[in-house]
């Protein structure tokens, strides 16, 4: 069983987990690591910063002498959170109104899949704009608006997930014996329907720490901290970037190896399971 879904999956997505599991380990034990103060400034006497990459900054160092390297490590604290958050959001709020929408049908679920076309409608980019603007710019704020953007697609998913699951032999026998809409929905549909959504939970996953860098861009990020997206901007809107590309590329390249896990080893899952991709 476990040489046939390794085979399935392939090698490469066990590269792609592996990575994960690593910048994973590095976020979450980063003030434990034997690294650099993120926000020290190592200036050395009589030469101007940036400083290139070295065996004391592997990464060099900002044009403030800042470890570009511990920057990075301490900014995947941040950028993983808010994918994380984002999407267990999504998966928590789209996936409770896909299941209701699917289940109820009628009524309930023409107003749920109108309020997801309304959703999917508006521009993502200005409802995320719009958010921010209006409330301030916390971790769990913009965790949250790049959430509010998953709920639609998720939801739409859930929704058709439970339309195929809710006439199947074992819900049909639940409710022959007894079972109310709210055993039949937590005990028989969400565990089938969970797996379809947990298989794009990796996709969606990539695409808020992407958005958060968008964000970072038109200075809507979080305040304080580094991520990865903030990070790329003060290093690519830096006057050394020309001579000094290591300013920008270090968290480009860990930001762009990292969406590349999380988005093939979600396809993979999302293949091996045979999900169809609704409404992303």
């Amino acid at each position: 069983m476990t040489d046939t879904i390794e085979k399935r999956l392939g090698p490469l997505f066990w590269v792609a987990v592996g990575w994960l599991v690593l910048i994973s380990l590095l976020a979450i034990f980063a003030p434990l690591l034997p690294i650099k103060d993120p926000d020290a400034y190592y200036l050395v006497k009589g030469v101007r910063p940036p400083y290139s990459p070295s065996g004391t900054h592997w990464f060099g160092t900002d044009q403030d002498a800042r470890d570009m390297f511990a920057r990075t490590i301490y900014g995947a604290r941040v950028s993983l959170v808010i994918g994380f958050v984002a999407i267990a959001f999504g998966m928590l709020v789209g996936g409770t109104a896909g299941i209701i929408a699917g289940y109820l049908r009628g009524r309930t679920d023409k107003l749920i899949s109108f309020i997801f076309i309304v959703f999917l409608s508006f521009p993502s980019l200005v409802l995320a704009i719009l958010i921010t603007a209006l409330l301030d710019r916390g971790l769990v704020t913009i965790a949250i608006t790049l959430g509010v953007l998953a709920v639609a697609p998720v939801g739409r998913l859930a929704r058709a997930s439970t339309l195929s699951f809710a006439d199947r032999e074992f819900v049909t026998a639940a409710r022959a014996i007894g079972a109310g809409d709210r055993r039949i929905i937590i005990r028989e549909l969400l565990p089938n329907v969970v797996v379809p959504m947990g298989a794009l939970a990796l996709l969606g996953m990539a695409v808020a720490i992407v958005a958060e860098g968008g964000l970072a861009f038109l200075g809507l990020s979080v305040e304080k901290g580094p991520t990865w997206g903030k990070l790329i901007l003060f290093g690519a809107g830096s006057r050394e970037l020309e001579k000094s590309p290591w300013i920008a590329f270090g968290p480009i390249i860990i930001l762009f190896v990292t969406v590349l896990a999380l988005n093939y080893a979600g396809d993979r899952i999302r293949s091996y399971f045979d999900v169809k991709e609704i409404g992303l």
